[in-house]
């Protein structure tokens, strides 16, 4: 039998090459965990000696503390706006309900709920059989009181006859007429019309109903004349007044612009304690009756303001603060606000806008901290 011996030493050469490597690997793993506990001991061991030199002596702890890792910003030197918020609502002073006017059965509804219609088109018809009837009979009558009068007349003019003769013919004619132009009018009063253009809002009436006059027959919304009205919190009376700026923003189409309050209520509402604010509202051709709107009513404003974000200040017993950096070392700074919009805060005193600020982890640092910004 042929042996390969070449093929045997190979291998035996690469066994002990594996084997002596994986010795080395095991001894610098071993090597390493016991650093780590020698390292971990003495950690320990430092940290309760500087806890105890602490106690002795204060400006040691202090001047050992720990690092926190913040983040830092800078007051903002900016104008400063304040507006007073709420919600109104879009409302028409063409907002009515149209009646009938004379006595009748409802012969037609032509209009339809959420219908545009223009000045003068056609909403209803109510029957006009029974005046119509009694316009004819005026008419005849009208006819002989005609012929009459100008017989007299004629008469009169030759000087025969007496003059109340003729008076008594003119004045008949005369009043014959009048209540012929009574009756047409009764007559055109049948025909209900949109008095501008507008949109119906609500019909209220049915075809065949006896309707007397007054009786509401549409809830009808014009297109001009819309405002909106808010109500406002009692604490900003004496504060707005008519003319003030105001911005509108309707949330529905996403849309705003800048108007005036055209009026301001002086009366509160005892069960909101609220007052009512009237703000023009020029023609807008998605304006519609009842959309929602957000008003946004300038009330204080300050050209060179220092402001800050309001989630940075603290509070304490002695008041409000913010925590600044100086020589990397965090300082409390104790401040007085002014004025609060949205995120922002007016400093009225405190800060003069060139500090700079603890931004990230101004909740982990303290008065005189280590601190270790970053980018």
């Amino acid at each position: 039998m042929k042996t390969n011996f070449p093929f045997l030493i190979i291998s035996l050469l690469i066994l002990t090459v594996s084997c002596g490597k994986k010795d080395e690997l095991t001894a610098k793993k071993d090597e390493l965990a016991k650093l780590k506990q020698e390292a971990a001991a003495l950690r320990s061991t430092i940290e309760s000696l500087e806890k105890e030199i602490g106690m002795l002596d204060p400006e040691f702890g202090i001047t050992n503390r720990k690092s926190v890792l913040i983040s830092t910003i800078k007051p903002e030197k900016a104008h400063f706006e304040h507006f007073v918020e709420a919600t109104g609502s879009v409302l028409s002073k063409k907002d009515v309900n149209i009646s009938g006017e004379v006595s009748g059965r409802i012969q037609e509804v032509l209009a339809v709920e959420g219908m545009r219609v223009n000045k003068g088109q056609v909403l209803a018809r109510i029957d006009a059989e029974a005046i119509q009837r009694n316009i004819e009979e005026v008419e005849k009558q009208l006819e002989l009181a005609v012929i009459l009068f100008e017989k007299q007349e004629r008469l009169w003019k030759q000087q025969i006859g007496t003059e109340i003769q003729y008076l008594e013919t003119k004045n008949r004619k005369e009043t014959i007429e009048k209540n012929l132009a009574s009756l047409k009018t009764q007559e055109s009063r049948t025909v209900v019309s949109a008095p501008f253009n507008g949109t119906v809002e609500t019909v209220l009436v049915r075809t065949g109903e006896l309707v007397q006059p007054g009786t509401p027959l549409f809830h009808f919304v014009g297109e001009s004349d819309l405002f909106i009205e808010a109500d406002v919190s009692e604490r900003y009376l004496g504060i707005l007044n008519k003319g003030d700026s105001v911005e509108i923003y309707f949330p529905s189409v996403k849309e705003n612009f800048r108007t005036k309050v055209s009026a301001v209520g002086g009366v509160i509402n005892q069960n909101n304690r609220t007052f009512k604010v009237e703000v023009f509202l020029p023609n807008l051709q998605f304006a519609k009756p009842n959309m929602i709107s957000v008003l946004r009513i300038k009330d204080y404003e300050n050209i060179n303001a220092v402001t800050v974000p309001n989630y940075l200040i603290l509070q304490d017993s002695k008041g409000d603060y913010v925590f600044t950096v100086e020589n990397n070392v965090s300082k409390k700074r104790y401040i007085k606000r002014g004025m609060t919009y949205k995120e922002t805060t007016e400093v009225l005193e405190g800060l003069s806008g060139e500090e700079v600020l603890v931004d990230k982890g101004f909740r982990e640092v303290g008065d005189n901290f280590n601190v270790n910004i970053t980018q």
